[in-house]
């Protein structure tokens, strides 16, 4: 009877460090990041409005997180005009371009990030597709109109030996769909 309970707990144990090894397959994005407009694909104004885009990336075996920094340039006429002082920060739409400019983490066990305050609540869920890393984001923000919800999926893939990182994203909202491709350096 002890020997089936040993065997049980080291089959419990190898169990658990496979799984730790599956999450670990994927790709290493730390690092900070630097965003190459001339190889982005952004649609409408958003090139125009985007002076500089950076972001920081930490990860280990249980999640990632990513602070991001953007500079707006500013002489953009954004929607609803320039951006108040130019500068950096969010605004005239830019937020929910552009993953809502602030920071993000996700787990890679599978459940969700939730973030919720007086003007928006999110819910992420990251899955790994082999090396990619697929980051899907459902928010509902409170607007003068009423409530909206957008969900934006992002394909994050490693290039050229892991000094690119690539992108895709899709946000989908009452406005309709939005398409774009973020190309970065890394630093």
């Amino acid at each position: 009877m002890k020997r089936t309970i040993a065997m049980c707990g080291a089959f419990a144990m190898l169990l658990a460090l496979s799984v730790t090894a599956l999450a670990q397959k994927g790709a290493n994005f730390a690092g900070t990041w630097e965003l190459d407009k001339s190889k982005s694909q952004l649609p409408g104004r958003q090139a125009e409005m985007i002076q500089s885009m950076t972001w920081t990336i930490t990860q280990d075996a249980n999640q990632l997180s990513r602070d991001q920094k953007m500079e707006r340039n500013p002489n953009a006429q954004g929607p609803g005009g320039p951006p108040p002082g130019g500068g950096g920060g969010r605004g005239g739409g830019m937020g929910g371009m552009m993953g809502g400019g602030g920071p993000l983490t996700v787990k890679f066990d599978g459940s969700e990030s939730k973030v919720e305050n007086e003007r928006m609540k999110s819910a992420t869920k990251a899955t790994w597709q082999g090396s990619v890393l697929e980051i899907k984001t459902v928010g509902t923000f409170n607007t003068p109109n009423g409530e909206m919800t957008t969900t934006t999926t992002e394909h994050w893939e490693l290039a050229d030996g892991g000094k690119t990182l690539k992108v895709h994203r899709v946000a989908e909202s009452p406005r309709g769909p939005q398409e774009s491709t973020l190309v970065f350096t890394k630093k």
